[in-house]
């Protein structure tokens, strides 16, 4: 777990950070409060996963997901550096592990997979939804990768007034076409598809589970309901809780919009700690806890720190992870997962992460390290 300085003079200027923003802002926990809660350490896996088969070099990691075997899959970008196109081999797109971090399926055909694989979801089936920010399709493979199920949208043909994947669309409002999705769910209760449809729209929009519109939500911008304009990813992913709440990434507002399901919303969370300069923003991904209540929410930004969120309070307990490339750090922290014991799942993408990770819950933090347990709170990634 990180640690650092143990004063907590700063704690007001922390708080401060994007209330603005939001109808709700993140509260710090102090030493006191903290000592009531239950506070997960989280330590790295360094011997997962298992070095990948026949000199398979993956590219940039898009996607991570989870099934109900506690597989793990990972969708990935497939571009090599010159230098490793010299001696290695393009992996396939997407890539199952076991919970030992040994590859046991790997599949996908880059001419029909989404463009710049971006998303990766597990429905309550055991399908495999994919979705890529630079094309117009979301995609429900069955769980081997062998039959594509159903597709939303259109490959190669946006919602924009050309039809042209990537281009900003002011309309935002096409029942049948994408433009650029970052990110798909489905609701087990009835089958309803949720796309983050944030790379070129500004939208979250709902189909049914044969594929029909249903209805849609956001706009450009930075008031309330409203995604940001600029920077891509915008919605960048869309969870359900158990509660029946949507929690949306706001990544260029550097915020988290949660919703019901019809759309109505119902706070702000501003993403806590600072983007680097020159990001194009923070809350990338987001998951919760695996208790009944789901007591937890674990969020990943540009700051590359994990935080570990009390979601009832929307407080900010602790986190995990620092800038870096080395095993445990982050280099453009990107997508997260989590399985039924509790391990989460990185994913890195751009300047040099490419790589997934495993980081194992290893019981709570005792109260005599509390203090410098709690201390990295005041990190600041702008100074470092």
């Amino acid at each position: 777990m990180r640690t650092g300085r143990t004063t907590f003079a700063a704690a007001s200027l922390f708080l401060t950070l994007g209330l603005a923003l939001g109808l709700v802002g993140w509260s710090l926990l102090t030493p006191a409060d903290a000592r009531r809660q239950e506070i997960p350490r989280f330590v790295v896996d360094p011997y997962w996963p298992k070095p990948l088969p026949d000199r398979w070099v993956t590219g940039e990691i898009g996607g991570t997901c989870v099934d109900k075997n506690d597989h793990v899959f990972t969708v990935n970008r497939r571009n090599l550096t010159a230098r490793e196109m010299l001696v290695a081999t393009a992996s396939p797109p997407v890539i199952e592990f076991d919970t030992e971090g040994n590859v046991v399926n790997a599949w996908g055909e880059p001419a029909i997979l989404p463009s710049t694989m971006h998303g990766c979801f597990v429905d309550h089936e055991n399908n495999i939804w994919l979705s890529g920010n630079s094309d117009g399709i979301a995609q429900k493979y069955s769980h081997d990768g062998s039959t594509l199920l159903m597709q939303i949208g259109m490959k190669g043909r946006c919602d924009t007034p050309t039809f042209v994947c990537g281009e900003q669309n002011d309309n935002n409002s096409s029942p049948t076409l994408l433009n650029g999705p970052a990110n798909v769910m489905v609701d087990p209760s009835n089958g309803d598809v949720y796309v983050a449809d944030g790379y070129g729209n500004h939208r979250v929009v709902v189909f049914d589970k044969d594929g029909r519109f249903l209805r849609q939500w956001g706009s450009k911008g930075t008031g309330p309901g409203q995604f940001g304009a600029t920077g891509g990813g915008h919605p960048h992913c869309v969870v359900l809780a158990d509660d029946g709440l949507l929690y949306v990434c706001d990544r260029p507002n550097h915020r988290i919009q949660v919703f019901d399901k019809m759309g109505v919303l119902q706070r702000i969370l501003s993403e806590p700690g600072s983007p680097r300069e020159g990001t194009i923003g923070s809350a990338n991904d987001l998951v919760f806890s695996k208790d009944r209540r789901q007591k937890l929410m674990y969020t990943a930004g540009r700051a590359e720190i994990v935080w570990i969120v009390d979601r009832a309070t929307d407080t900010i307990l602790a986190g995990f992870g620092r800038p870096g490339q080395m095993t445990g750090e982050f280099t453009t922290l990107h997508s997260m997962a989590i399985d039924s014991k509790g391990n989460i799942f990185t994913g890195e993408t751009i300047d040099g992460g490419r790589r997934v990770q495993k980081f194992k819950p290893q019981g709570e933090v005792p109260d005599k390290d509390l203090g410098a347990f709690m201390g990295h709170l005041h990190y600041d990634p702008l100074a470092h």
